[in-house]
């Protein structure tokens, strides 16, 4: 799993200009390779539960969301479109995550993704 996130997981930046026409062929690979991502943090989280919880947090939230998935997202303009990425993104995630968490916390790995949803 470490290989897979470390080595496959490939997101480019293109400047805001080439990717608003979601037509163009940089803006189609971009998402392609976004929603690969997502698809990579659903099968590494399966191991929750198999694999040490650190383990599969590290590599899930610090490596793939931290890393690549929240710069897409943060990238991506406000509206329905950046609704249904962070809306995948939720889906991912563990509930028994969350169920010691005092009300109105976090994971320490998803401050900056809470930030984005608050905004």
């Amino acid at each position: 799993m470490k290989k897979s996130v470390e080595e496959d997981v490939f997101i480019p930046l293109y400047p805001k200009s080439t990717v608003e026409d979601k037509s163009s062929p940089c803006s189609k690979f971009q998402e392609r390779r976004f929603w690969s991502a997502v698809k990579l943090l659903s099968n590494v989280v399966l191991w929750d539960g198999i694999v040490q919880e650190d383990k599969v947090r590290d590599l899930g939230l610090s490596k793939l969301l931290n890393r690549y998935l929240l710069l897409n997202i943060l990238n991506t303009p406000l509206g329905p479109e950046n609704i249904e990425k962070c809306k995948k993104v939720v889906a991912c995630l563990p509930e028994r995550w969350f169920q010691d968490l005092k009300s109105g916390s976090s994971l320490p790995e998803l401050v900056n993704f809470c930030q984005h949803l608050l905004q």
